[in-house]
């Protein structure tokens, strides 16, 4: 059984992760941030007694979960507003910036050349808006084992996928991700 502590903990690491994995999902900040803050409140009241061992996976097929509710209610009020309505929502959405809300936090930052800091970004601004075409289980899936470290068996667990299904979402998205860059002049 998970402390208060130990729940705590997680919740704060996690955090971060979550709100940027969410925010591929959904492509809205204000919403994005709704969906980990509702992920975290469902985990805490729910299996807050569960080992601590098995919250990394509960969480994420929670916001997982919590996502895909989220954007079923944005289809049906966009199909709604459609047919009564001729106004467009989604005009703010491509101004927000990535790079603004997660500055670089390491020390080496300072004393790299402002070129190279401005090549970083532009590399960086890339690969993320590369990501974002990515289709929605492949981003899913390279996202959770890329981004967040899990292994094919926690990744396909809390997809709600078999395993070959998470090796094959992954082996698209990151052949993709690489013909992409690679057209652009962009080698890793």
């Amino acid at each position: 059984m998970a402390s208060n502590k130990e729940l705590a903990d997680f919740l704060a690491g996690i955090e971060r992760r979550a709100f940027k994995q969410t925010l591929y999902t959904v492509r809205d900040e204000e919403a994005a941030l709704d969906i980990v803050q509702d992920a975290m409140i469902k985990l805490a009241e729910k299996y807050g007694d569960k080992p601590a061992t098995e919250l990394p996976l509960l969480f994420q097929r929670i916001l997982r979960n919590t996502a895909l509710d989220y954007c079923r209610r944005q289809k049906i009020r966009n199909t709604y507003v459609s047919l009564f309505s001729s106004f467009n929502s989604n005009e703010d959405e491509d101004s927000f910036d990535f790079l603004e809300t997660f500055p670089v936090e390491t020390h080496t930052a300072a004393l790299q050349s402002s070129e190279t800091q401005l090549e970083q970004a532009q590399v960086l601004r890339l690969i993320e808006d590369e990501i974002q075409k990515l289709p929605p289980r492949q981003r899913e899936a390279f996202l959770m084992r890329y981004w967040e470290e899990m292994d094919v068996a926690e990744t396909a667990a809390a997809m709600g996928c078999s395993e070959g299904s998470v090796k094959t979402h992954c082996s698209r998205a990151t052949q993709s991700l690489a013909q992409a860059l690679q057209a652009k002049g962009i080698t890793l």
